[in-house]
């Protein structure tokens, strides 16, 4: 004869699978505390969204790096070139959902500063290591490994950085640029350079995208 649980002992049973089962009110809180700073990255971007001028990426440009990260679980990355954060943010939110951490440089100190506050008004700072330096000086300087990498410093200086990440940048990582033409189209003094040396590597795939302010895509077999 087939036993049935009684409405009395439903408070017993309960007790008992929460007990066997104790992770599934962790995944719950985790899941409650992501959901708490999707909310507040997104009202920080939607409070911000008129006022990303001074060389920042457009918001379609940050979408499409957060998406990469997440396709690709992601977890060391590396941004030249910070301007105050906005792309930092799109990364580094992408980051809290892999576990990863954004290492980002910049150059100029009001930037930083403007940039560092951001970071915290989003609830990202744990995700962002924000470093003032001479990109020149300390991309070569960084041990890495990284699997992500953001470049949207001077493009004059876009293979030189390429140069000193590519020992560091590990199978299957990626290294994106900003401010890139198709090729066959004349692009910012150092870009069309940039994208013909990357794109003749055999060891790396190269895509542009040209959706937003235009980003090279590339990836190491």
């Amino acid at each position: 004869m087939r036993r049935i649980i009684t409405p009395i002992f439903w408070p017993v049973f309960f007790f008992f699978i929460t007990l066997i089962f104790p992770s599934n009110c962790t995944l719950a809180q985790d899941s409650t505390n992501n959901t708490e700073l999707d909310m507040k990255v997104e009202a920080f971007l939607k409070s911000k969204r008129n006022h990303w001028r001074d060389l920042n990426v457009p918001a379609s440009d940050g979408e499409l790096l957060y998406d990469i990260i997440l396709k690709n679980g992601y977890t060391a990355g590396l941004e030249i070139g910070t301007s105050t954060g906005h792309s930092s943010i799109w990364i580094a939110w992408a980051f809290s959902k892999t576990g990863g951490k954004l290492i980002t440089v910049e150059i100029d100190e009001d930037r930083h500063k403007e940039a560092v506050a951001n970071f915290k008004e989003a609830g990202l700072s744990e995700y962002i290591d924000a470093r003032l330096a001479n990109a020149h000086e300390l991309v070569k300087e960084l041990p890495g490994p990284f699997d992500f990498v953001f470049s949207d410093a001077d493009k004059g200086w876009y293979t030189n950085y390429f140069k000193d990440i590519n020992p560091k940048l590990v199978s299957g990582g990626c290294f994106t640029a900003h401010n890139i033409s198709s090729q066959g189209k004349r692009g910012i003094s150092g870009t069309t350079e940039f994208l013909e040396y990357v794109s003749a590597l055999g060891n790396y795939t190269t895509t542009v995208d040209n959706s937003g302010g235009g980003l090279s895509i590339s990836y190491k077999k």
